[in-house]
């Protein structure tokens, strides 16, 4: 399949489920109250996109892996908060595994598409 725009990209499609979870769980009781860490996981997970949706734009394979790597980090960043949210039990422990294991999808997704932008 032919890649024609951000929204193609398998990663992307990852990054925007964990948004999506992210938001979920952040609108709920304490996390909602904890604007500092529901406000950084948020941003950590909308820029899993947005750094993938930007590198899509770049002059060069090269300048568009560089912003994959930014986004798998900040899938990575996502990862960290989680922790967080737990040990506040601002989130139960399978929230944790099944938004945990979103990110870790997303970032074999970018890695993937790394490896092969980087073999071209």
């Amino acid at each position: 399949m032919k890649i024609k725009r951000f929204e193609d990209i398998k990663g992307w499609q990852e990054g925007r489920v964990l948004t999506m979870m992210v938001y979920k769980v952040s609108n709920v009781e304490k996390f909602a109250r904890d604007y500092g860490l529901r406000d950084q996981t948020r941003r950590a997970a909308t820029s899993v996109m947005a750094n993938i949706a930007e590198g899509f734009d770049s002059q060069s394979d090269v300048e568009f892996i560089r912003f994959l790597s930014y986004a798998r980090r900040s899938a990575s960043e996502v990862q960290s908060h989680l922790y967080v949210a737990l040990d506040q039990k601002y989130i139960t422990q399978k929230q944790f595994d099944e938004i945990y294991q979103k990110a870790v999808e997303a970032k074999n997704l970018i890695s993937g598409f790394i490896r092969y932008l980087g073999k071209k």
